[in-house]
């Protein structure tokens, strides 16, 4: 016996869209969410840092309430469900974008799917603990780069690439 299998939300999962790209939007938030877990667990907030290049990387744990850089982390609170919110809806909206787009577009889909697994995974943060927790800080004497983790990471990486896409994408037949 055979179910038909002919509605719009399995045509749209099954054609040849790039939604198979959400598995690296998967992995980007177990990595990040991972190594949040094994970081949460050897180090404390302001405590001891772990260098990784002496005078460049560290392993530091930081609280981080704002979005990137700490942008309106002294802010009263309500950026965590202003932040939470924008996660969610740039998620919402490029995954449409993602069932609009041909599978072989890979130079929109993976810029895209780095987007939704950072934005994602720091989103789990704000709901969790009601900020997101930052671990990778770089420096160069007095200067500091802000504390960071994989799902900034993910998201920069994302954003530039679709800058590159957008100079380099030429004309789509």
């Amino acid at each position: 016996m055979t179910v038909p299998t002919s509605n719009a939300a399995t045509s749209a999962l099954a054609g040849p869209n790039a939604l198979a790209w959400l598995w690296l939007s998967a992995v980007v938030i177990v990595l990040d969410q991972a190594s949040k877990l094994y970081f949460l667990s050897i180090l404390e907030y302001g405590g001891p840092t772990i260098p990784v290049i002496d005078g460049f990387w560290e392993w530091q744990l930081a609280k981080n309430h704002g979005a990137a850089f700490s942008f309106l982390a002294g802010a009263s609170g309500w950026q965590r469900w202003f932040f939470s919110a924008l996660a969610i809806g740039i998620s919402g909206l490029l995954v449409h974008w993602l069932r609009k787009l041909p599978r072989g577009h890979w130079h929109e889909a993976l810029p895209f799917a780095l987007i939704i697994g950072g934005a994602l995974g720091n989103l789990i943060d704000r709901v969790r603990f009601g900020y997101v927790v930052d671990f990778i800080h770089w420096y160069w004497g007095e200067r500091s780069w802000p504390v960071f983790n994989v799902a900034d990471s993910a998201i920069v990486a994302g954003a530039v690439l679709l800058v590159i896409a957008s100079f380099f994408g030429g004309e789509r037949k």
